[in-house]
């Protein structure tokens, strides 16, 4: 009986020291920046979530880099509340089809910046993009650039042919492609936020609303993936007055948090940055919030809008006061 007992907390030592092992083995297999979904069809567009599972050595994440591979293509990063976004652009080795029109340039590094994500939690980053001439068995690398601070992390090593990557220390996240069923469709046209600098995508006017001397006319918000957490919106603001004013906040009912944002392009790279102090009105100018422009951004929606609702916000300028304005929710190409 004594040896059954002693063989037993052996065992149970032994079981629970391998249990460990195992787990710590799990954890550290999966410490690194991943994807969540690790697997995309070819010539579909998909949603490229990053994982993020912890800082640098117990440091906040401050900033995340990600350069994307050849064949991955037409990318729209997803903003985040809190964070700055820069997307790179410039030539692709070869040319791509987009829906007829050839396109030989594009994002080619997106930059979330400014931020600040505890070690203590987990967050993802996700970039929608085509996969675009990619033969089937393929493994697009993403390097990634992980900065805390000072410290810099990086996730960049690639696997060679033939290799295996349990030994690497820092592998760069990978996205296996494989057969599709139908090459000849694909969802790009409903990106709930278009990152390209599409100022003609205009709303059709809508019910112009006054406010003393302003007129707000044209509001429209885009139709959002099923899931997303960010929408946009647009209006039109005209100042008939002689004063100055500014639009300072902007409320809605439909998301924890709206808003001001601006989208700049220069020298091929693209920022997005939140104007905290709000939109300057000078008297006798128009100001339009439009796709590739000045925008609204809806953080922590509670409901992704769908074509043909009506997103209520209320403004809160400085001299006008607060207003209410109906927002018509049109498609993923403000249509």
């Amino acid at each position: 009986m004594k040896a059954i007992k002693k063989f037993g907390k052996t065992f149970g030592k032994s079981f629970g020291l391998a249990a460990l092992l195992s787990v710590t083995a799990y954890a550290s297999a999966e410490a690194h920046v991943t994807f969540l979904d690790r697997e995309a069809k070819q010539e579909s567009t998909i949603l490229a979530t990053l994982q993020v599972p912890h800082g640098c050595d117990g440091k906040a994440t401050t900033e995340v880099r990600v350069k994307l591979p050849e064949g991955f293509v037409f990318a729209k990063p997803q903003p985040k509340a809190g964070w700055e976004l820069e997307v790179i652009k410039g030539d692709y080795q070869k040319t791509y089809d987009n829906h007829g029109d050839k396109v030989k340039t594009g994002a080619i590094e997106v930059r979330w910046k400014n931020g600040n994500l505890s070690d203590d939690f987990y967050d993802t980053f996700v970039i929608q993009g085509k996969v675009s001439g990619v033969d089937a068995g393929t493994s697009l690398a993403f390097p990634v650039t992980q900065m805390c601070g000072d410290t810099v992390q990086t996730w960049d090593q690639v696997v060679k042919e033939g290799g295996a990557a349990h030994g690497m220390k820092s592998p760069a996240p990978l996205l296996k492609v494989v057969a599709g069923e139908d090459h000849g469709h694909d969802h790009d046209d409903m990106a709930g936020m278009d990152m390209t600098a599409m100022s003609g995508a205009a709303a059709p006017a809508g019910d112009t609303v006054k406010a003393g001397d302003l007129d707000i006319s044209g509001g429209f918000a885009k139709a959002m993936l099923p899931g997303q957490p960010v929408g946009g919106g647009f209006f039109t603001v005209k100042n008939n007055g002689q004063a100055d004013d500014r639009l300072v906040s902007v409320s809605s009912p439909a998301a924890g948090e709206v808003q001001i944002h601006e989208m700049v392009t220069k020298d091929n790279v693209m920022r997005m940055r939140q104007l905290k102090d709000g939109i300057a009105i000078a008297a006798g100018e128009t100001i339009k919030l439009e796709p590739g422009n000045l925008h609204l951004m809806f953080q922590k929606v509670k409901s992704p809008f769908k074509q043909g609702d009506e997103v209520p916000v209320t403004l809160t300028f400085e001299k006008a006061g607060k207003v209410d304005l109906v927002l018509r929710v049109l498609s993923a190409q403000g249509k």
